[in-house]
């Protein structure tokens, strides 16, 4: 038996080599086929030098474990979930680590259906069992599979896979298949193609997972003579990243693609994560859009588009949507933040579309799941139908609901500063919620302080009504009494 601690409350993640190899890789594929009694399941990876090579360790644990597994190659998360419900198998498996360094890897699960794998819904399970198996054993089943029994680090590092997918080819169990043409055809229906006039869109994939889609929509709008052209940015998919590990929600990260965008004169301008299952926006002045305002767009575009419908959002910030949702005649429905928690209660309200400040959009006929290429091409329609730029559409939500965006303080105790802040304020509340660490609200402004789950940080969002300067100065305020100033 081993300690495996790689396992999070989401999913897998892990640095390579200490807590993640083609071992506990293997262990995983096993455990996964038992637990879910899967008899098939579709497996991708991102661009990273080492998800190959953990892919088909994964894969070869499958095949043992019972299941036949089909790789759909490098894919980004939101084509597992896509495949998975396509295919109509008993679970997905995406080898990523999204935005961590490269040095780290990891994966994300799902069942049929894509229903989310959490560590209250299976995933720890598959942890003990992946714990439980024989040293020896493992040793020699992937061995089976392996050019060398042993793991040289450095090769692991640099990608060279030791279980060849030739290995697994003979075993019958094990085949590669694409769905692309499918994946492109199912997104593209949530907008109406006619409704898009000639469009300038920078794009830039930071050398992730993204760039092989926009290539294959690029296709399908030139057989159709859609008239968008993509300026690429950083588009190759390369596991050095040499750019830097692809995440816009650093501020240090956008100015790649704002440049982009003011040198070509550009409508708006996309950036994605590693494995594209979050899109960040940037205005045609290259200014970036947070993704509280787009969630509020999004909400919009989808009431006018099913007429009364139900909408989720997170309880960080959330007066614009509400505000949004209320006079386009939909149901506002607030939830904890977490895809886990905005999957699962999207699929109990049959809500129409989920959204997150952090730039996570859901779907539901996504599979109640979220996408970093449906919502830029929902923005897209609406920039075309109501002949009006970006900047427009979200300046007055932003002069109406001003917001400071998420600051993160790293503390000592995060306990204590949350202690101090609660004593001070919540006497003083008009409205307390709890959904999510402490939200109060005071008339005209309010905030939410929520602890991080995996290190000592508090992450404050505050938002008033119609007041930058009072923003600012609570903002000010709440972090003097965060850290003790």
């Amino acid at each position: 038996m081993i300690s495996i601690d790689c396992f999070k409350a989401y999913d897998i993640r892990g640095e390579l080599n200490s807590q993640l190899d083609e071992s506990i890789a293997y262990r995983i594929g096993y455990a996964f086929a038992k637990e879910l009694s899967a008899k098939t399941v579709v497996v991708g990876s991102d661009v990273r030098l080492t998800s190959v090579p953990l892919k088909l360790a994964l894969s070869a644990g499958l095949i043992d474990g019972g299941a036949t597994v089909t790789d759909i190659g490098m894919a980004g998360t939101e084509e597992i979930y896509f495949a998975t419900k396509h295919l109509g198998v008993d679970g997905g498996i995406e080898v990523t680590a999204s935005h961590n360094p490269k040095n780290y890897n990891g994966m994300k699960l799902v069942k049929a259906g894509s229903v989310p794998i959490s560590g209250d819904t299976g995933l720890f399970a598959i942890k003990a069992n992946a714990e439980q198996l024989d040293n020896k054993w493992v040793a020699e089943r992937l061995a089976h599979y392996c050019n060398e029994q042993s793991i040289d680090a450095e090769a692991f590092y640099n990608g060279k896979a030791h279980v060849e997918s030739s290995k697994l080819e003979g075993t019958g169990q094990y085949n590669e298949q694409s769905c692309m043409p499918e994946y492109i055809s199912h997104i593209l229906s949530y907008i109406d193609t006619a409704n898009l006039t000639p469009l300038k869109l920078v794009v830039n994939a930071g050398n992730g997972a993204a760039g092989h889609v926009v290539d294959a929509m690029e296709n399908a709008f030139k057989k159709s003579s859609i008239p968008v052209e993509f300026i690429k940015v950083h588009h190759q998919p390369d596991g050095t990243f040499p750019n830097g590990i692809p995440n816009p929600l650093l501020p240090e990260n956008r100015a790649d693609t704002a440049e982009a965008v003011k040198a070509h004169g550009a409508d708006f301008g996309i950036a994605w994560d590693g494995d594209f299952d979050r899109c960040f926006l940037f205005d045609a002045d290259g200014e970036f859009i947070e993704g509280y305002y787009i969630v509020g767009l999004l909400a919009e575009a989808f009431i006018e588009k099913n007429n009364d419908c139900k909408v989720i959002y997170d309880p960080r910030v959330y007066w614009n949507t509400e505000d949004i949702v209320a006079r386009a005649g939909g149901t506002p429905i607030k939830s904890k933040t977490g895809h886990a928690f905005i999957k699962e209660r999207m699929r109990k309200e049959d809500a129409v579309y989920g959204g997150e400040m952090s730039a996570h959009h859901y779907f539901r006929d996504f599979a109640y799941c979220d996408s970093g290429m449906i919502p830029w091409l929902l923005i897209a329609e609406l920039v075309c139908t109501k002949k009006m730029p970006l900047a427009d559409m979200v300046s007055e939500r932003i002069k109406a609901f001003p917001s400071s965006g998420e600051i993160n303080s790293k503390l000592k105790d995060a306990d204590a500063a949350l202690a101090r802040v609660k004593a001070k304020y919540e006497p003083m509340a008009e409205v307390i919620d709890t959904t999510d660490g402490l939200g109060l609200e005071f008339g005209n402004w309010r905030f939410n302080l929520r602890k991080s789950n995996t290190e000592p940080v508090i992450r404050l969002n505050v938002e008033t009504k119609n007041d930058i300067p009072l923003m600012e100065e609570k903002t000010a305020e709440l972090l003097a009494a965060i850290r003790d100033e």
